[in-house]
Order: structure tokens, then C-alpha cells, then sequence
């Protein structure tokens, strides 16, 4: 959930109020999801989602994954369609959250994900339960990706070897990892600078 940037969402429903994102591919591909009206809730775009899901496309099926931040849901929803084996989704918008688990109830698979109903920073203090991936797209102008990343490195929240997503405003330029974490792979498109990275031992 991006707050702030309201100039890269994807198509509208304006008669219904709501807005909606497409899954781009597997079980669920071409379907709509609805997420609510809330000002400033952006999905990531479809073609950063089309880019990172073929950066992805030999490690979803079957991970465990972690959507940060998720807002609309759209990273963790594609995961899911594509194969992912569960999927837990970290949002403390009241609206973005039940929205999010009514459609996960209408798509069948809460036996696969959960909506956790609180703040990033919050869910990160709670124990750890390793993800083989991990999204990370918070909201735009505070830093919070550096805040996240000591959070769950420090707290093993991600296997080693495992990947991470990290969404941020293109200006902020490419994020400064924790220093067993390497780059792998780092574009832009609009205002948005994304990124995947992989998460090393740390006793290298």
C-alpha cells in the first residue's frame, strides 16, 4: 500500500466504487480482484508484476510467502494463482484487510493464506516463521524499507537463499541491502524502482 501516488493504478471501476487489478497468470489468470476505494491504496502495476513474477517464475510453486504492506494483494493473489503453497498477507488498513480476506474466501484458498490485520512493524516483532520470499511494498516518503530490513533479517524471517521483492519511489534510487543480501536484479517504470534480492548466510 503506496500513499501519495494515486497516478499508477491500474484500471477503475468507477461504477462500483472499487477499483480492481487482473491476475496476470495461472489458476486465476485474467480474473479481477476488487480491493476497496481508499485513497492512496496502489497495486503494483501490471507490467512491474508481469516483470517480477518472470524474474520469480522457477521459485513460486511451492514457496512460502510474506506480502508486506499488501494493500490490494495483488503480489501475494498472483503468488497464489501461480502455484505459491501458502501465502501470509501483513495489512493494518481495516477496509484493505477484510476486503482481502473476503477474496480469499470467494477464491477458495484460506487454507493457504492468512490476512494478518496490523502494521508491518508490528507483525515483524512477533515470532519468526521463515518465507522463502518475501514482497516488500511500503508506502512511499518514510524510509520504511530501511526500517524493514534489520527487522527481518535480524528476526529470520527469510531463509537463506531466499528472495525478496522491495518496491520504492524511483528517486530514492536502488536501496541500500544489509550486507549478506545481494542485488540480483533492479529496474524502474514511471515513479516506481523495483528490485529483487537474495538473502546470503550470514557467515560469509
Amino acid at each position: 500500500m503506496i500513499p501519495g501516488v494515486t497516478n499508477l493504478k491500474t484500471e477503475s471501476n468507477t461504477s462500483s466504487g472499487r477499483n480492481s487489478v487482473r491476475i496476470i497468470a495461472g489458476t486465476w489468470r485474467g480474473r479481477r480482484i476488487n480491493f476497496p476505494d481508499i485513497p492512496g491504496l496502489r497495486p503494483t502495476p501490471d507490467r512491474v508484476r508481469e516483470t517480477l513474477f518472470n524474474w520469480l517464475q522457477h521459485n513460486v510453486a511451492g514457496a512460502r510467502c510474506l506480502d508486506l504492506c499488501a494493500g490490494s494483494g495483488a503480489l501475494g493473489l498472483e503468488a497464489l494463482s501461480r502455484g505459491a503453497k501458502e501465502l501470509v498477507f501483513v495489512e493494518q488498513a481495516v477496509a484493505a484487510a477484510r476486503g482481502l480476506t473476503e477474496q480469499l474466501t470467494r477464491l477458495g484458498v484460506t487454507g493457504r493464506a492468512q490476512v494478518m490485520e496490523m502494521g508491518a512493524t508490528r507483525f515483524l516483532r512477533t515470532p519468526a516463521q521463515p518465507f522463502d520470499i518475501a514482497f516488500l511494498d511500503p508506502p512511499f516518503g518514510r524510509e520504511a524499507l530501511a526500517e524493514y530490513f534489520p527487522m527481518l533479517d535480524t528476526g529470520n524471517w527469510l531463509k537463506e537463499g531466499g528472495l525478496v521483492y522491495l518496491e520504492n519511489e524511483k528517486a530514492a534510487g536502488v536501496p541500500v541491502l544489509p550486507p549478506h543480501w545481494e542485488m540480483l536484479k533492479s529496474k524502474a517504470a514511471g515513479e516506481v524502482g523495483y528490485h529483487l534480492a537474495r538473502v546470503g548466510s550470514r557467515e560469509q
